[in-house]
């Protein structure tokens, strides 16, 4: 097949003057160059397509491919995860990974955290803080966690994100509202284990890799996973998958959060334990990072002995599983009302 490869590189970004924070979700030129060779190795062509931007300029020149496999995060908004697979929508060209509902709704935290609450789904109790009025309000007990509502790569989140009471409370909500320019998520901070389950496929056909372990190590920022500890993880975090009972139960929940949220062909669910050790769904990341070595997908993939080519293949297998019966690539006429997109 031809497969686009749509993404956003992080040097493009740093070249225009954003700092490293910032640009942090955004991939590597090494990330792009191993996509492209496993590829490669299945036996596809490949095209670089870039950002939604560049994707939408081809699309309006008329260029088309049998798949795309998408992986563009987008710079601004809730939806921008979500701007890529549109415009493959409406030219009907599939793509690999969730559909524009799925990252939506996933990207912005406490709208996740409502869909698998209301499946009956253990999460940690929530509040929004969309001004800084919003702080007296909360009614939480304490200790807490802050993070921006709808961000990924643990931006956002350093030491002072748990906060033991209301003057840290208030001082840090205030400082993620002016530096992230989003509402700030407030939940109850969980105390026990904490997990990163890998899945692959969609929806019955999801598995999981397994429930990959956080240990922060003595000298790392304490108790959580840190913009900077997740940074320096080979150095401040340990790893391994667990197959005692609570990994099991947490392989258990991430897959059902999985499928109630509409993940698709691969990604992550973060997942913690209470003080009792009871599973909590934390987050879901249907756009997971790809760096064959420094992101946490193909390292779960490894310890469970996926290599990294296997992985990308399971990734175009799922996504093809759904476009199999469907006439592939081209930007052709979009559907009328009420066709079905195969995307």
């Amino acid at each position: 097949m031809r497969i686009g490869i749509t993404f956003d590189l992080r040097d493009d970004y740093a070249n225009k003057g954003y700092d490293e924070e910032q640009t942090a979700e955004f991939d590597s030129v090494e990330a792009i160059l191993a996509i492209e060779s496993a590829l490669r190795s299945l036996g596809h062509s490949t095209d670089r397509i870039g950002h939604a931007r560049a994707l939408a300029g081809r699309l309006v020149q008329g260029d088309g491919w049998d798949l795309v496999f998408n992986i563009a995060e987008g710079m601004h908004g809730f939806g921008r995860q979500s701007l890529a697979p549109a415009l493959l929508e409406t030219y009907r060209i599939p793509y690999t990974f969730s559909d524009p509902l799925a990252l939506a709704v996933t990207l912005h935290k406490a709208t996740a955290k409502r869909i698998v609450r209301d499946q009956g789904l253990r999460t940690p109790d929530f509040a929004v803080v969309e001004t800084p009025g919003d702080i007296d309000a909360i009614a939480l007990p304490f200790p807490l966690f802050i993070k921006p509502v709808a961000e990924g790569t643990s931006k956002g989140i350093t030491p002072a994100s748990k906060v033991t009471n209301r003057a840290e409370l208030r001082q840090g909500c205030e400082h993620l509202l002016a530096r992230h320019h989003q509402p700030v998520l407030v939940e109850v901070f969980l105390s026990g284990r904490e997990f990163t389950v890998g899945i692959v496929g969609t929806g019955p056909a999801a598995r999981s890799l397994g429930a990959m372990e956080l240990f922060i190590q003595t000298g790392a920022e304490p108790d959580i996973y840190s913009f900077e500890n997740k940074k320096y993880s080979g150095e401040r975090v340990n790893v391994s998958l667990a197959t005692d009972p609570v990994g099991i139960a947490a392989t258990q929940l991430a897959l059902d959060a999985w499928r109630y949220l509409g993940g698709r062909d691969a990604g992550r669910v973060d997942v913690r334990c209470d003080e009792d050790g009871n599973v909590h769904f934390l987050e879901a990341n249907p756009l997971a990072g790809l760096h064959p070595v420094e992101s946490d997908l193909p390292l779960v993939g490894r310890l469970a002995g996926m290599p990294y080519l296997v992985l990308i293949q399971e990734i175009v297998a799922s996504a093809l599983e759904r476009v199999a019966a469907f006439p592939a690539g081209g930007a052709e006429q979009a559907p009328g009302l009420g066709e079905a997109s195969p995307c």
